[in-house]
């Protein structure tokens, strides 16, 4: 079954967050958009160019009204230290969660359960906490925060305006469509 249209699972962690440890529940996903950006782990490869193309983002982000978290099965002290040591993942001003138990992980269905890692799983919620748009890759294709960006936009639209709908590549401003009847073979 997907994980499209659920409610998030209750959770509980620590995030490293802007020099502090921070307690996060699903509830703090609440109230806002939210983006849950898995990742398989810290001091890697693939992982800090998409964890710094998200950081490069995350101003815009913030102006839509979308939280970002970050979640690997490393720990909140683990997450410190490479924010600490590296150019790349200091820059990051997002929460960034430890799941060493794997909780979190296995709620959204990503957990490598051989590896102990997660999978690239990219979640957006809605305020309500409703999984809105789920993305999963394999471990060697990074992510793109613009396109996440655009699905963003996608979403609050579609959340935004009853009885329409996002067609393809739509991007803010575009035509979107109304589905009826009239529309059926015609597109």
């Amino acid at each position: 079954m997907s994980l499209v249209n659920q409610e998030i699972k209750p959770f509980t962690a620590t995030a490293f967050h802007k020099g502090d440890f921070v307690p996060v529940t699903e509830q703090d996903l609440k109230g806002k958009w939210s983006v849950v950006f898995f990742y398989p782990a810290d001091f890697t490869f693939v992982c800090p160019t998409e964890l710094g193309d998200l950081a490069d983002h995350y101003e815009q982000l913030q102006k839509m009204g979308v939280e970002v978290y970050s979640v690997s099965t490393d720990t909140h002290f683990t997450h410190k230290a490479w924010h600490d040591s590296s150019e790349t993942i200091g820059k990051i001003n997002f929460p960034m969660i430890g799941d060493p138990t794997g909780q979190i992980t296995r709620n959204f269905e990503v957990m490598i359960e051989e590896d102990g890692l997660a999978l690239r799983g990219t979640f957006v919620m809605n305020p309500e906490g409703i999984i809105k748009v789920v993305e999963t890759n394999d471990l060697g294709i990074g992510r793109s925060a613009k396109e996440l960006i655009r699905k963003i936009q996608a979403a609050q639209y579609v959340a935004e305006h009853d009885g329409e709908v996002c067609p393809a590549a739509w991007q803010p401003g575009e035509e979107t469509l109304a589905p009826s009847l009239d529309l059926v073979g015609k597109i």
